[in-house]
């Protein structure tokens, strides 16, 4: 049985897909708190209706957060329990909730994050890709300097990269990544995880601009990308002193110049050093 405190907000994941894969803790919630705040009641209203789950609801979302924020924060203080969904997987992580979080963080009201399930994990999980050190990029910018910067920034993630994309973006978010990693770079595309036709497509970029360059996509999809390999570039020792060289000439100190190469090549600040050491002085 789930204990609930008094004037604090529940942060409660539920299912993306598949109603079971909702927890027992969860369910617990939603039926003990005063009022559940939901990214759309409506939906929202269908998972409390299969469940028996009788808790009034209160919409919130991005288009009314700044008016409902004051409201929920003066329940909160007096006392009132408030779970807080969005319409599948866990509020805030690309979905409505952390602003609210924010608010009852500064206004001193408890926050308590009841665990589900999460695309984003669950597609990674199911990737084949590697685990071990991720970093997620939830939707990129739909378009303009913000996308490119973006894009940009993938080029060096030695991470697996794990976005979020909706079914009409997906081709021009493919050519976009096939620009920035190249065609061969491997991405896995999870659609309509947990559902009756989930989907797993695993193999190049090319690969998947064709496969879904003719075919209707449906489904809310996460793609995870496979890490950068970093190349190390093949510097003679000249090569490096000519560039030390410069750097010199332009003021900097053996020190600073070592630092910045070392860095700029992915080479050992002390061997560059060293190597500065043999250069007269500017």
């Amino acid at each position: 049985m789930t204990h609930l405190q008094m004037g604090t907000l529940y942060i409660v994941g539920t299912p993306i897909g598949n109603l079971d894969d909702i927890t027992f803790r969860a369910l617990q919630t939603l039926k003990s708190v005063d009022l559940i705040a939901a990214e759309d009641t409506r939906h929202t209203g269908k998972l409390l209706h299969h469940f028996q789950i009788e808790t009034p609801q209160i919409s919130y979302h991005q288009h009314n957060q700044s008016r409902r924020l004051p409201e929920l924060i003066d329940r909160l203080n007096g006392g009132s329990a408030i779970a807080i969904v969005t319409d599948a997987g866990m509020p805030g992580i690309s979905d409505p909730g952390t602003e609210l979080v924010q608010a009852c963080i500064e206004a001193g009201v408890p926050v308590v994050p009841i665990p589900g399930v999460s695309a984003c994990l669950t597609a990674l999980s199911g990737s084949g890709l590697p685990t071990d050190r991720f970093v997620f990029e939830g939707f990129l910018p739909a378009k303009g300097k913000d996308r490119q910067k973006r894009l940009e920034a993938l080029r060096s993630q030695c991470r697996t990269m794990i976005l979020y994309e909706s079914p009409h973006r997906l081709r021009q978010t493919l050519s976009d990544l096939i620009d920035i990693l190249g065609d061969d770079h491997g991405v896995v595309i999870a659609r309509e995880l947990t559902k009756l036709h989930e989907e797993f497509w695993r193999g190049s970029l090319r690969g998947a601009a064709e496969y879904y360059q003719n075919r209707e996509v449906r489904g809310e999809l996460t793609i995870a990308i496979a890490p950068v390999t970093p190349t190390t570039p093949t510097l003679s020792e000249e090569d490096i002193l000519a560039q030390l060289q410069q750097l010199l000439q332009q003021g900097l100190s053996r020190s600073q110049a070592s630092r910045q190469l070392a860095e700029n090549l992915s080479l050992s600040r002390r061997q560059i050093y060293q190597l500065a050491l043999t250069l007269a002085d500017q």
